[in-house]
């Protein structure tokens, strides 16, 4: 079959009867105009377009289930991720359904190993965030057929298997099996009291919709003012692109706000290492809580110096950081106060196992990066797992919130007075709405049809 990435693509298996399979793989360019409003806008994406190169896993099973997953980028080239993505094909189709979800780390294992598509990463780049869209579709496909969100599935699930699913290459001189064995069992302990916690109260989130780079100081005022009164403790601002603008906009913030709220700061990477501390001490007279993304997400060093020199400003970082291997390597260096877990970033749930188990060997809080389109549905699943079945607690954790594109999913986020409510659905809360499809379909969607939009489209 001939397939065309940007039209919503299939390839099918004919598979033997009596034995539940996947039998397609169909993929999705979604693309949302945020641009227009300039939501999402920052430092280095001053005018991004949510995109999500989408995957669903077809199956024979009598249940119906299927398995939703998906890459976030911002626009254009996801033309490109949707093509890694079916690069992936065939490992998927005609796999056994029992199988699968008994052990998505066999998935996984075949697909960071695939002796030729390793050469395009290995476990990194366009190529790993594939391998993440497909694994977070497994999971979701897994949590579907044993009846829970994919949260309660890994809270209630047996430490053994749990440790079995994470591939510990590269990471055990800083994380043993034996020892992550350990803490998921001791994760147990008191763990039904924090699911009922988790229910009546739900996990602390923080809000970055008043902060975009693009906003008037007016819409500024307005959206932070509105965020505390809706409960949040912490709000985030983008910095890094004129710093007396950066200043004006932190005061009109914390002039907002009040004293008693968290204001944090992201730089998205902006700034080499000697601009970060120039900029962060310049900001410091605002108490910035942390400052996000100072310089590159590979600079471990860097990171360690930037830490060092802006004290008590803390560090933060992760939403671009490509793998386990460098995760450990900035914990291991002292260079991070928060690491920032992304649910499409890595490969897929089970590298985040490995992640979180990292950061909790270390005791850094993990507070998630969720801005872009179905980031917050997803990640939402890995921190209460953290907090109900691996650390216990939610001090100092708080997960990224933006206000736009829940409406495009089946189980969209749910918040209460600045909280996560725990979703109830089975599943990973990925799947996107029959008709967001066909709305969003780039280029041949609705959205994307007429002459303009498709002259400044993301594609154009």
């Amino acid at each position: 079959m001939t397939s065309t990435a940007s039209s919503g693509t299939a390839a099918s298996a004919t598979v033997p009867s009596g034995i539940a399979r996947v039998t397609a793989v169909q993929t999705y360019d979604i693309r949302f105009p945020t641009s227009r409003e300039l939501d999402g806008s920052d430092a280095m994406n001053p005018d991004p377009d949510y995109s999500a190169a989408y995957v669903v896993l077809r199956t024979d099973s009598p249940d119906g289930h299927e398995g939703h997953g998906f890459s976030f980028t911002i626009g254009r080239g996801n033309e490109i991720q949707v093509a890694a993505i079916e690069a992936l094909r065939p490992h998927l189709l005609g796999r056994p359904l029992d199988a699968l979800c008994a052990d998505p780390g066999s998935l996984n294992r075949d697909l960071t190993g695939d002796s030729q598509l390793r050469w395009l990463g290995p476990e990194k780049g366009v190529m790993h965030m594939a391998i993440g869209a497909v694994m977070n579709a497994v999971w979701d496909l897994a949590a579907k057929r044993a009846e829970r969100p994919l949260w309660q599935l890994l809270a209630e699930a047996d430490p053994a298997w749990l440790a079995s699913q994470i591939d510990f290459r590269y990471i055990t001189d800083a994380l043993t099996p034996d020892e992550a064995l350990d803490m998921l069992r001791r994760g147990k302990d008191g763990a039904a009291d924090r699911i009922r916690n988790l229910h009546e109260r739900g996990y602390p989130a923080y809000t970055t919709s008043p902060g975009w780079l693009g906003y008037s100081d007016q819409k500024l005022t307005r959206l932070a003012t509105e965020a505390v009164a809706d409960g949040f403790t912490q709000i985030k601002l983008k910095v890094g692109a004129d710093l007396d603008d950066d200043l004006r906009r932190m005061r009109t913030a914390r002039s907002a706000v009040g004293d008693g709220i968290r204001i944090a700061v992201d730089a998205n990477q902006r700034w080499n290492v000697d601009e970060a501390i120039r900029w962060t001490r310049a900001l410091s007279p605002y108490d910035p809580y942390w400052i996000e993304e100072p310089t590159s997400p590979d600079d471990v060093l860097g990171h360690a110096a930037i830490r060092r020199a802006v004290a008590p400003v803390q560090v933060a970082t992760g939403e671009h950081v490509q793998n386990r291997i460098v995760f450990k390597q900035l914990l291991q260096a002292g260079a991070i106060d928060v690491l920032q877990i992304d649910a499409a970033r890595v490969g897929g749930v089970n590298e985040n196992l490995a992640i979180l188990l990292l950061a909790a060997k270390f005791d850094v809080p993990v507070c998630p990066h969720a801005g872009g389109v179905g980031l917050c549905e997803l990640v939402q699943h890995l921190s209460m797992f953290d907090y109900v079945a691996l650390t216990g607690t939610t001090e100092n954790r708080v997960i990224e919130y933006v206000d736009h594109l829940h409406e495009n999913f089946l189980d969209p986020v749910t918040l209460r007075d600045g909280h996560y409510l725990p979703p109830t659905a089975p599943g990973f809360s990925a799947a996107m709405r029959p008709e967001t499809l066909t709305e969003f379909l780039f280029p041949g969607g609705t959205c994307w049809a007429t002459p303009e939009a498709s002259q400044n489209g993301a594609g154009a």
